[in-house]
This record gives C-alpha cells, structure tokens and sequence, in this order.
C-alpha cells in the first residue's frame, strides 16, 4: 500500500466511525485498498470503540440447537433437506427446559434457541416452548433463530415473550442469493421476514458468509450498505465453511482476512451493535474468538445442546461445540478471555 493509500483508507475508516456511514464507493476502496498492517490498524480502532462502549467484558449467549431437521434445501448448508447422510434428531420440550435450566445454573442470561425450519416445530409448538421458558426464567432473554416464518407466527412469538430473532441475510444481491438458495426461496422474502422482526418490536440479528461461493467485492459493497441502513441491533458475520455432503463441499473456505476487515468496519459503522466472534471464525482458525474480539466482536455463544447431540448440527465440517465453545467449558473460556485482558459478562446483554 502506498503512502497515499494508507492516508486514504485511515481518512475513510475515520469517517466511517464519525458517520457511521460511508457511499457504496468508499466501501468498495476500503475492501480493496487493505493489506496487514492497514487491518490491523483498522482492528485496534474497531477493538477501541468496542471497549469505550461495553469496556473489556463479553457478553455470553447459551446456545440451544433444537432440531436439524429442515424443509429447505440451502446449497451450502448440512442440515439441507437433500442430506441422506446426516442423522436427524430434535430436542424434546423438556430436554430444552432442562438445557436452559442448567445454562441458567451456570449463570447464563440469554438463551438462544436455533434450529431449521423444521415441519414439527409448528407455530403453536414453539409459542408454548417461548412461554415455558418465559415463565420458568423471568429475567432471561430468549432469542430466535427458527427461519422465515409468518408475520402471525412472529407476533405470536413475540407475545409469548421472546425478545430477540436471528435471521441473515447471507447476500443482499438477488442473483447471488439465487447462487445460495434453490428457487423456493427468495431474497424478497428474507427482507421481508426482517423488516417484520423490527417493526413488531424485537432486537433483530442479521448479517452475513464472508467467501460464500460467488462471492464478490461488490456483493459485500451492497451488504455493508444494507447493514448500514437496515441498522440491525446484532450483526452475525462469519466465513463460509463448505460441508461435504453439499454443492458445495469442493469450495473454499472464506478467509481469516476478510472476515475480520468486515468484522472491523460493522464495529466501526454501529458502534452499539452486538457482534459474536462466531463459532465458525473458531472453526476457521483455533484463535478465531480471540482475533474477533480484538477485531470488535463484543459476544460468544458458548453451545448449552446435550453433547450427544452437538455433532449432528453439522452444518459444516469440523464445527466447534466443545472446549471453550461449549457451555459446560466456561472456566476454559474465561481463562483464554483474561489471556487477552477480558472477562465474561453474565448479564442480558441487551442492545441500548
């Protein structure tokens, strides 16, 4: 990078922060203009706005993976309809009951509850789930990640006492979402679903796979100015991880680099939002929740599902679900926390 460039890109970083904004062709320089050392400046400015915001603690989710069953037929996911290979399960009423029990034992605040779109899991079944938890857990925050539903079944949701709702975009362009999903499913419907979340009252999640297959510079220009309009209160953003019994199993994996440039720039754009260093950054590389942390990531989603069960929510290779990402782990991930100058919050979390 030139001399000129480096002034360029700290100028446009800098005013990213100030604006939190930036036109389609500031992002694109920002994308293409970025080498090392001008991440990792862009890192220690994302890591500073982070902890003049939440200071160096991290907010922990528990992480329920209720059923991989799913009526979609996603070419880069595991749990695909398509998938003969994968051996199904879902979790009973009364084992999730149980895993928020023992997530709340162990001091979790926020339970999330993610799984496919699957048949079982009828509008009724999870609004009566979302009033067990509600009623058994007061001062618990529920959020949900069960895919595109009605505006109804969102309302009814939302009534019942859930508070929050996960829901990517993955790709905001129409011809790469088609690249990504078969032709049941369209973008339309998927910001549909999302503007519903926000106007019925939730906290709202949604974000995208850095490397998706198809991928480029100009997909991720239209998603950083999605994000910056949508104003969404969590931002999910990990990299791709092929799975081998998908489309896509020979593609590459989305990179270290990239991720964490994006990571940076959302930090830098909504500086209340509510970033995870991802399961799949961890799966990316071994110091994945770490380097997201110091790239602004501010939560973890340690996985609270029976460990019986994790290995079945494949949907990559090689996911992480035990260690430091899994519930049970906590002592171990506050240790790898502290090495880096932080500690676990125990608290909601919630967006302010």
């Amino acid at each position: 990078m030139t001399r000129n460039d480096a002034q360029n890109f700290q100028e446009l970083t800098d005013r990213l922060y100030r604006e939190q904004g930036l036109a389609p062709e500031d992002y694109r320089y920002l994308l293409t203009h970025c080498d090392e050392e001008a991440l990792a400046c862009l890192q220690a400015k994302a890591q500073a706005v982070a902890q003049a915001r939440f200071g160096r603690r991290i907010f922990i989710r528990g992480l329920i993976e209720v059923s991989n069953f799913c009526r979609n037929d996603c070419y880069y996911c595991g749990i695909r309809r398509s998938n003969r290979q994968l051996c199904r399960y879902r979790l009973s009423r009364d084992v999730i009951l149980a895993s928020c029990s023992e997530g709340y034992r162990l001091g979790f605040r926020t339970f999330v509850l993610q799984g496919g779109e699957d048949p079982y899991l009828t509008d009724e079944r999870v609004e009566q789930l979302v009033s067990d938890i509600r009623c058994a857990f007061p001062d618990a925050a529920i959020t949900l990640s069960l895919g595109e539903k009605s505006n109804e079944a969102y309302e009814r949701f939302f009534r019942a006492g859930a508070n929050r709702y996960l829901l990517r975009h993955e790709t905001h362009n129409p011809d790469h979402y088609r690249q990504l999903h078969p032709a049941a499913l369209s973008l339309d419907n998927r910001l549909r679903c999302l503007n519903e979340l926000k106007r019925i009252g939730y906290q709202v999640g949604t974000g995208i796979m850095v490397g998706s297959p198809g991928q480029t510079i100009d997909h991720l220009v239209e998603d950083l100015v999605f994000i910056q309009e949508f104003r969404p209160q969590m931002i999910g953003i990990g990299p791709f991880l092929p799975h081998h019994d998908t489309p896509f199993a020979q593609q590459p994996p989305g990179t270290l680099f990239q991720t964490l440039l994006l990571l940076s720039l959302f930090r830098l754009m909504h500086p209340p939002a509510l970033i995870p260093a991802t399961t799949a950054l961890a799966t990316l590389t071994p110091d994945g929740r770490e380097q997201g942390i110091r790239s602004g990531a501010n939560v973890v989603m340690p996985n609270l599902s029976p460990p019986d069960q994790r290995a079945k929510y494949s949907l990559y290779d090689h996911k992480a679900s035990m260690g430091a990402e899994a519930a049970e782990g906590l002592s171990p991930l506050e240790h790898r926390l502290n090495a880096i100058n932080y500690g676990i919050d125990y608290g909601r979390g919630d967006f302010l």
